[in-house]
């Protein structure tokens, strides 16, 4: 690696001095790339890992280094081999932080399980959702009690399962969390072999569009009451925890316990 190019955003680093990140990470090796949660991993043979967040709009293009500057690029990592990896977001939400290996470990600790291992069994998944009262989709948006999952993927896995977002997390039973389970890795499954859903920004590293948006099932489709695929009553939009979500009123019921935290909900959307 051969340093860190800022553009036009100082702050794309965490208020880090990317001069002094440039000179930290120069001479470095990458060993590997991985995932965690939201969250990409680029360790470093010294250790030290650059921890990428695309957060809404963010990209991470691997690109020629004489290629001209992608949309919005805020960063670039230069490579050997005449290869830049370019950080590029419209909203600026977007992070790149250099971060020691005690602060790697420190944020793996505070994830959850990752939804696609198999360690993550029905009955663990249960046992953390029985700490929660908040609604489920709340809660399976919150990456301390598992990673990875966004409102695209929370919204499709409570559909087929059939389960109302609304619901408590602690209400749901073990043949209603091994449901849960099973839809959360098909509907993750079905977005890897699509490369991803693209909406707006999304890209692969290599600048690919991601598939994966023509295989929805409910996602997006309540504010146009577009009817249910599985028994045609038109899908309804609701605010769940400040996220817009869809549903089907018939695939979906709201059990009667459910009602005070539905209330509560929508009181705070």
């Amino acid at each position: 690696m051969l340093g860190i190019e800022p553009r036009d955003f100082a702050d794309v680093m965490g208020g880090l001095d990317i001069a002094q990140a440039s000179a930290a990470v120069a001479g470095a090796r990458i060993t590997s790339v991985d995932r965690r949660a939201k969250y990409l991993f680029i360790h470093l043979d010294t250790g030290d890992a650059l921890i990428v967040h695309l957060r809404m709009t963010g990209r991470l293009l691997v690109v020629p280094a004489s290629a001209p500057s992608v949309r919005f690029e805020h960063l670039a990592i230069k490579l050997d081999g005449d290869l830049d990896l370019r950080f590029g977001d419209q909203r600026k939400f977007g992070r790149v932080i250099l971060a020691r290996p005690d602060d790697v470990a420190a944020l793996s600790r505070r994830l959850g399980p990752e939804p696609l291992s198999p360690s993550l069994t029905s009955a663990r998944l249960r046992e953390r959702l029985q700490r929660h009262r908040a609604s489920i989709k709340s809660i399976l948006l919150d990456q301390r009690v598992i990673a990875g999952l966004g409102n695209i993927y929370v919204d499709e896995a409570l559909f087929l399962a059939g389960i109302h977002p609304l619901r408590p997390a602690d209400s749901l039973d073990n043949a209603e969390t091994r449901r849960l389970l099973r839809a959360i890795r098909r509907v993750l499954r079905q977005a890897i072999d699509n490369q991803g859903t693209t909406f707006s920004t999304f890209e692969s590293p290599y600048g690919e569009r991601g598939d994966n948006a023509r295989t929805l099932l409910v996602y997006g489709k309540g504010a146009d009451a577009l009817p249910c695929p599985t028994c045609g009553t038109p899908l309804t939009r609701l605010i769940v925890g400040g996220r817009g979500t869809t549903i089907c009123p018939s695939c979906q019921p709201l059990p009667d316990h459910a009602d005070a935290v539905a209330s509560a909900d929508l009181t705070n959307a």
